[in-house]
């Protein structure tokens, strides 16, 4: 009689066990973003985030790398810098139909919906941000520093594309990453069509050149060891970076620079942006 009393017991505790394990299960996802206008991961690296124009924006940890090169003056002094924040940055270059979105026309040479915007200048740029941070209620847009265009370009490595090392006859090729002069036809193409580098982030080489937040200088010898943007009063040439279609290969590199007036815009140039953590 004991045995069977002890096992009713046990069976008893088993089953009140289950019952508080599933009482501690819930449907509820627990969305703070009901109304659709910004999703987002959990902040490791890799996650993604799309805001209420469909922009969408990978997530890129902090972190230490080697900025410049010595192939080229204006990429000189080689130099660490230690990123100090993480920073979302978008996953494709912002696009004519985004842009249209907040600034209602569209300036662009070669049009179409998917194609990167460009023949924008960089004041103008400095414009949609403003009214993109309206239209979102926030102050995180901007466009990446230099140094962190170049740290999500190169996503880890030291090579010259963040291809890795490259073989003439196996590959990786840079034709399967980038439109740019022998691939291009003359024009942009749609963004996203291209392999993405291993950060998951489409044309930063060729398609269009990307507008950074700092001023142009000849040489790295105001580059700040944070990687914060390098902004000289009065000054009105800027910095672009990745090349374009219309760029031949050694433009494209990771490491290569080029200078722009902030106040024209062309037909090789746009931008992609950053939103802050």
């Amino acid at each position: 009689m004991w045995c069977d009393t002890k096992r009713v017991i046990s069976i008893l505790i088993v089953l009140l066990l289950a019952i508080s394990v599933t009482g501690c299960t819930s449907d509820d996802n627990g969305d703070d973003n009901a109304d659709g206008s910004l999703s987002s991961g959990t902040g490791d690296a890799g996650d993604e985030l799309t805001n209420s124009i469909g922009m969408e924006f990978r997530y890129v940890e902090a972190g230490t790398f080697t900025m410049g090169s010595p192939k080229y003056a204006a990429s000189q002094p080689v130099h660490q810098v230690r990123l100090q924040k993480p920073f979302y940055i978008g996953r494709y270059e912002v696009t004519q139909e985004q842009w249209v979105e907040i600034m209602g026309s569209n300036p662009s040479v070669s049009q179409g919906n998917k194609k990167p915007v460009e023949s924008v200048s960089w004041n103008e740029v400095q414009e949609f941000i403003a009214k993109l941070n309206k239209e979102e209620g926030t102050a995180k847009y901007r466009l990446p520093t230099e140094a962190e265009w170049e740290y999500a370009s190169r996503a880890g490595t030291t090579t010259l594309y963040s291809l890795g090392e490259m073989d003439e006859k196996e590959g990786p090729f840079l034709r399967d990453y980038a439109w740019y002069q022998p691939n291009s036809g003359g024009s942009t193409h749609n963004v996203g069509e291209k392999l993405p580098n291993p950060w998951g982030l489409h044309d930063t080489y060729g398609n269009v050149a990307e507008l950074v937040q700092d001023s142009w200088g000849d040489t790295y010898s105001a580059a700040k060891e944070d990687g914060s943007a390098v902004v000289k009063s009065g000054s009105t040439l800027v910095v672009a970076r990745g090349g374009s279609y219309s760029s031949k290969d050694n433009a494209l590199e990771s490491a290569y620079r080029a200078k722009k007036d902030a106040r024209d815009g062309d037909a090789n140039t746009g931008f992609r942006l950053v939103m802050e953590a």
